[in-house]
């Protein structure tokens, strides 16, 4: 059997956890602590480690799912959980611009820690307010090459899309290493 760790990041409040809870089958190891007044307009926890789910693709392949934290405060973890992944995935809230250039900067962090396959997923694309993905792509900066995902983190079958997306990412690297 293999196994694939792939790492889910982005801004805070972005979807990171409820995406890894929407395919986990086991219950999702999680770090969360309540958080600021100013913050809980928002939401009323955030991470602070790490979240961590597993999926079983099929009986030859399990994918470790680990979440990072979304603070900066936090973004000590971020390194520690890039290593060894084989591909990971930036969540980014269709809702919230102003996450876009935060969005941007996890991407080329992740980017410089770990050159692995990666998508972006633009979470929250059932809201009536969400951003049109051609005007995300263009904000967030990315380039026509790099797969850009319609997302619902509480979605099991739109968040199985994305992996599947990183998955095939992934295989067409390990295709072209051995050529």
């Amino acid at each position: 059997m293999q196994t694939v760790k792939i790492v889910v990041t982005g801004p805070f409040s972005a979807g990171k956890t409820a995406f890894i809870q929407s395919v986990s089958e086991i219950d999702v190891v999680s770090t969360e602590k309540k958080i600021s007044a100013e913050a809980e307009k928002i939401k009323e926890q955030t991470t602070v480690a790490m979240d961590f789910g597993r999926i079983t693709v099929d009986e030859d392949l399990v994918l470790y799912l680990f979440g990072t934290p979304g603070q900066r405060r936090f973004d000590f973890m971020w390194q520690i959980l890039s290593e060894g992944m084989l591909g990971f995935i930036v969540m980014v809230d269709s809702n919230r611009p102003e996450t876009f250039r935060e969005a941007r900067s996890i991407l080329q962090t992740f980017r410089a820690y770990a050159p692995t396959p990666y998508v972006v997923a633009a979470n929250k694309q059932d809201c009536d307010d969400a951003w049109e993905l051609g005007d995300m792509r263009v904000a967030l900066r990315l380039d026509p090459n790099i797969k850009f995902l319609p997302c619902v983190a509480t979605d099991k079958e739109k968040v199985k899309k994305v992996l599947l997306e990183l998955l095939f990412s992934i295989q067409e690297e390990m295709d072209a290493d051995r050529i």
